[in-house]
């Protein structure tokens, strides 16, 4: 399995799409190194259109990502004059790329093939408005950019990726405050130790956001993937320390301490 996470982000007045995952498919005892998170573009002038991120068996998630291309790619071609779709524009294609699953599911489990399949498909629109949506098995979709605002598909959503996604006070209203790029990267790697079935954060990071009026599509840059696993190793040890000062000197005291460092901060803004 995998471990996908994609987030809604408040980037200034406008919302923007953060996905990462870890790069480990398991398949019995075997177990390699693969792309769970895929960009869609128009690909002749590359306008970006989405982004899709697949937990399961691989060859399911191989044909969920390219149907989901074909789908935007034509939309895009005839329906939305070669640009980024609007939110209603997405919604609507979403709309035919469930058709089209529900079909192909069908007739598998026709077959006595029974499919393992999760994918979030998310975009950004020209007004900074994000859609996120969540596929499962059957072919179904559900919006979820609203609430909860993330969708989290893999067998690490079970050994700890929705744990620490609410221990670390992610919320789309709070996102503002957070770096979600070391946040995705930061729970990957803390699955990856005790879930097998999930590798470690490799730098497979996509965020797709508006920047001057321009919808922009791009994944972690190996500069900034250095710094993120820096930072990681930095954050682990100092939950550590926060806990054993919790017990040294007691959580009330600790508290006030760190109130006060953010108090100090605030002013100094």
């Amino acid at each position: 399995m995998t471990l996908v996470i994609a987030l809604k982000w408040f980037i200034g007045d406008s919302e923007a799409i953060v996905m990462a995952s870890d790069s480990r498919v398991s398949v019995g005892y075997l177990t390699y190194e693969a792309r769970k998170i895929y960009p869609i573009f128009l690909k002749k002038k590359q306008v970006p259109l989405a982004i899709a991120g697949g937990a399961g068996d691989t060859s399911m998630i191989k044909q969920g990502f390219r149907i989901c291309e074909k789908v935007l790619q034509v939309y895009a071609e005839k329906e939305w004059k070669r640009k980024t779709p609007s939110f209603e524009e997405f919604e609507e294609a979403v709309s035919e790329i469930e058709s089209r699953l529900i079909s192909r599911f069908r007739s598998l489990k026709e077959m006595g093939i029974e499919p393992s399949f999760q994918m979030v498909l998310g975009s950004i629109d020209p007004n900074g408005k994000a859609s996120l949506y969540l596929f499962d098995n059957r072919g179904l979709a559900e919006p979820v950019h609203d609430s909860p605002g993330f969708a989290i598909i893999g067998s690490g959503f079970f050994t700890g990726g929705i744990l620490l996604l609410k221990l670390l006070g992610y919320r789309p209203e709070v996102s503002t405050e957070m770096h979600l790029g070391i946040l995705t990267s930061f729970i990957i790697d803390l699955v990856s130790e005790v879930d097998a079935s999930v590798g470690p954060f490799l730098g497979e990071s996509w965020l797709m956001r508006i920047k001057n009026g321009e919808i922009l599509l791009g994944h972690l840059k190996e500069e900034a993937y250095k710094e993120f696993k820096g930072k990681i190793k930095v954050r682990r040890e100092l939950f550590r320390q926060l806990w054993k000062a919790c017990e040294e000197l007691g959580e009330e005291v600790v508290y006030k301490q760190i109130k006060k460092l953010l108090d100090r901060m605030k002013r100094s803004q």
